[in-house]
């Protein structure tokens, strides 16, 4: 069976529910430079769930696909056409009403995995909000990239040097995983290479085009590939897994 909630029936769910963990991916729909499609946060984060669900027998749960505003200096907030953002409140509140309504139905652990460097905060809100009324519940949130063990980091960028996980937008490690996740829709003949960004330490709005590359690359993907996704990948799921195991 698959471990898709939107692949079963609900008699399906409905026999697999009891004890099982539900994860919710939440990702964006943001710009990732030339070459990735702009549905690279929730590829990943879905792609990631699937193979942790498969560890600890799980239900992965359809994934949130918009994200809080993407960050002039951290992917071009709406500098790019494409990136449709919601307000930190909409994202609590879309996080919060799936969290309960799957709670409805009974679930008892819910694992949310998230994909978007600016969604955090707000996944968090609606967690903390929803754990003060549901105690019977366990909440687990986490983003991807911090779950990556140092040896495998020392793999993946044993050619560059790690800029950051705030510059590391549509570069080795999210192009990496998507090439191995989504080949099909990884255009790496469109890559070009610009002179890295550098964190300012301020934002200004409104934003100005200026402070961010014309391809909307911070850094580089130059030495991206599907064995570095595959390397990171089984590496995040097995730390969830061992996470969702020890945790709940």
């Amino acid at each position: 069976m698959s471990v898709f909630m939107q692949e079963m029936t609900w008699q399906d769910f409905q026999k697999k529910k009891e004890e099982a963990i539900v994860i919710l991916p939440v990702g964006s729909t943001e710009q990732h430079g030339p070459m990735l499609p702009l549905s690279v946060d929730a590829i990943i984060s879905t792609g990631l769930a699937e193979m942790v669900a498969e560890k600890v027998d799980g239900i992965v749960a359809p994934p949130i696909c918009y994200g809080y505003k993407s960050a002039p200096l951290s992917g071009g907030g709406p500098l790019f056409p494409g990136t449709l953002d919601l307000n930190g409140e909409t994202l609590t509140s879309l996080v919060s009403d799936v969290c309960e309504e799957l709670i409805r139905d009974g679930i008892k652990k819910i694992f949310i995995l998230n994909g978007h460097f600016e969604n955090e905060a707000f996944i968090l809100e609606a967690v903390d909000l929803l754990s003060r009324t549901y105690k019977d519940v366990t909440f687990i949130e986490s983003s991807w990239w911090d779950q990556i063990s140092q040896p495998v980091m020392d793999q993946v960028f044993d050619e560059v040097e790690f800029p950051g996980w705030a510059l590391e937008h549509a570069a080795i490690a999210e192009t990496s995983l998507t090439l191995y996740f989504r080949p099909d829709l990884v255009h790496m003949d469109r890559f070009t290479e610009d002179a890295p960004a550098k964190e300012l330490g301020y934002s200004i709005y409104p934003a100005e085009r200026c402070q961010v590359p014309a391809t909307g690359l911070l850094a580089t993907a130059r030495t991206a590939s599907a064995d570095k996704g595959k390397l990171m990948a089984r590496d995040i799921a097995e730390n969830y897994a061992n996470i969702l195991r020890e945790r709940t």
